[in-house]
């Protein structure tokens, strides 16, 4: 399909416009299409490998998840549908929940043996809710039979306690707007968010269960089915509560996107790609946003455009599993060939009429493109750091995990770098791992971080404790400002001669500019060393600095200085910060590149203004024993 032209005047960040956004729907659904089965009722997308729920399951994802964006793409243009693409959909529809579990090439799984199928239900019965008009209400009784017999389990308690809650949420809310099954969907509806309820932390922000997940599952499933379903079903008392809190979470959200439309590369389930889109979106649909409608549509379009023109698609016009192209440490076990097709979910803003002012409002920057930022999400313990020079967006973690158990004898390197950026890492496999502060054996073997407790915010640093070995905890803190970042370690509890390593940003030959530097407890004078860290799901050949250096006694405090750039001639980053250690305190003066002696003599040069200060044993005292 050609692409159309673009407009710079419209879109002078992007040049993508609404038709930009229809022609990648059309194109994304139309290369699907030689992969379904002899009636239609699955789709086998090629791939590595099966997921963990096996081929049927696999194929069911590859139906159900483009049938989302079939359906975004029609009801988008008010049921024309030039394509076909519903036609096509409703003859799955005849054919897949006929026969559940029958081995004819058509027939779905049902979701008392894969309950994988409980995740597809809601993408099925929420397009279904979309198109009502012009597929549900036209399918003939029995096949409208065979559906909701099919749909029916997901009423039931939710077999995985986190996000999956909200599977059985959407599918009852299609049944509710279809008249079917209303007292029981409504109960399904008030049980579903009566769980989610328990993990809302505050300031816009929920955790993924019970265990401290704090990612783009916010945007793309906790916020996403709650507030579009009150949205669908023009529930008010839903909308009033569920609206504010997505409000609140763009309002931190929009700081995770890189002046080059990247999202933050940070959690689990990044194959999902411009589904990270759909909160946005969401907050305009339903006027509970704070961006403006150009705002939007530039974060919206720089996320699409920035995978479509990096190779998310493959020769044949096929999402692959990975980030740019195919990237095999991204996927998870869960994950088959069709499960890339959850990025459909980017495209909700085909819902706003054409001449909405997302549309056709002139596109607008970015935070991360207007000024430097040093923002916490204080119940996550998070601390996002972005630089206008560059447009570069970095991540400092010390809170969210997806691990249960301090046990766990490796880390995700999804959820426990202590950093992240849009246009680096994280190293995963054997390679050394990056901006990671770990206690080694004496074969050279690194600790895993584990679970990350979070000790406290503030305006410009965020800090966590983590228990490396039974009886040693770490107090890690990062404070930032402007590009420059002060990674602190108090190690308590550690024998003395036990030997440690700081690694910082892991780089691509052709990607930013980072540097590590030893502030004090490393050896004086001591140069960065340089690891090879492989491949990334920025492409290959990275390489990581590290610093080396041994504890001193009960309590060791080692400091870094770090920083990552994309500007073509960067100052020295020893230019950008002077640290003076007292005891267990630091104390941090901002400068703006002319510092002389920074790291361990006075301040000479141009600062600022800017102090912090702080005490990394009170920090730590503040979470006794891990706790």
């Amino acid at each position: 399909m050609p692409t159309p032209p673009e407009n710079r005047e419209l879109s002078p960040y992007t040049g993508w416009t609404r038709a930009h956004w229809e022609a990648a729907a059309d194109r994304l659904l139309l290369a699907v299409r030689p992969h379904a089965s002899p009636r239609g009722g699955l789709i086998d997308l090629p791939g590595p490998r099966p997921s963990w729920s096996g081929a049927r399951s696999d194929g069911l994802e590859g139906w159900a998840r483009t049938f989302l964006l079939a359906a975004l793409r029609v009801a988008g243009a008010q049921g024309e549908d030039p394509a076909g693409h519903l036609a096509r959909y409703a003859e799955g529809l005849a054919a897949g929940p006929g026969r559940p579990g029958a081995p004819d090439p058509d027939s779905w799984p049902r979701m008392a043996d894969t309950r994988q199928a409980i995740v597809e239900s809601a993408s099925i019965a929420l397009g279904l809710r979309l198109t009502r008009p012009w597929l549900w209400d036209r399918l003939d009784d029995r096949t409208r039979h065979r559906v909701v017999d099919w749909l029916r389990p997901a009423l039931g308690p939710s077999p995985v306690d986190n996000n999956w809650w909200l599977f059985g949420l959407t599918v009852a809310g299609f049944l509710q707007d279809a008249g079917i099954e209303t007292d029981r969907a409504a109960a399904t509806i008030d049980r579903s968010l009566a769980r989610v309820e328990e993990w809302y932390v505050g300031d816009g922000w929920y955790s993924d269960g019970d265990n401290r997940a704090f990612d783009h599952y916010n945007a793309w499933a906790l916020h996403f089915y709650p507030v579009l379903h009150a949205h669908l079903a023009g529930d008010r008392t839903l909308l009033d509560r569920y609206g504010p809190r997505l409000h609140r979470h763009l309002d931190d959200y929009v700081h995770l996107f890189d002046a080059s439309g990247a999202p933050l590369p940070y959690g689990r389930s990044l194959i999902y790609r411009f589904a990270a889109a759909a909160a946005p979106w969401l907050g305009t649909l339903t006027g509970h946003t704070p961006l403006t409608p150009g705002a939007t549509r530039r974060l919206a379009s720089g996320t699409l455009r920035y995978f479509l023109d990096r190779g998310a698609t493959d020769e044949r016009g096929l999402l692959t599993l990975g980030w740019h192209g195919p990237y095999p440490p991204l996927v998870q076990e869960y994950s088959g060939p069709g499960s890339p097709y959850w990025a459909s979910k980017g495209f909700l803003g085909l819902l706003l009429p054409a001449g909405h002012p997302a549309w056709t409002d002139p596109e607008e920057a970015l935070p991360a493109e207007r000024t430097d930022t040093v923002r916490p999400f204080a119940p996550t313990g998070l601390l996002v750091q972005t630089t206008a020079a560059d447009g570069l967006v970095r991540l400092h973690n010390h809170g969210s995990n997806h691990v249960h158990s301090a046990e766990a004898d490796e880390d995700d390197p999804g959820y426990a770098r202590h950093a992240y950026s849009t246009r680096t890492g994280p190293s995963a496999g054997p390679a050394p791992a990056d901006n990671h502060f770990a206690l080694l054996t004496e074969d050279g073997r690194a600790s895993a971080r584990g679970p990350a407790l979070p000790a406290g915010t503030g305006p410009d640093w965020a800090a966590s404790l983590h228990t490396p070995h039974p009886g040693v905890r770490v107090l890690s803190a990062t404070l930032a400002h402007g590009r420059a970042e002060v990674r602190a370690h108090l190690v308590l509890g550690a024998p003395e001669g036990t030997p440690v390593r700081q690694t910082g940003w892991a780089t691509t030959p052709d990607g930013p500019h980072a540097e590590l530097h030893p502030v004090h407890g490393y050896p004086e004078a001591a140069t960065a060393a340089e690891l090879p860290t492989g491949e990334t799901l920025q492409g290959p050949g990275t390489r990581t600095l590290a610093l080396h250096s041994t504890t001193s006694g009960p309590s060791t405090l080692f400091v870094a200085l770090a920083s990552l750039t994309a500007e073509p001639a960067p100052t020295p980053a020893t230019g950008l910060a002077h640290v003076r250690v007292a005891g267990h305190t630091l104390h941090v003066t901002w400068g703006n590149g002319s510092i002389d002696g920074s790291i361990d003599g006075s301040i000479d040069g141009s600062i600022d203004g800017s102090i912090t200060r702080l005490d990394l044993a009170a920090l730590a005292a503040l979470v006794p024993n891990g706790r």
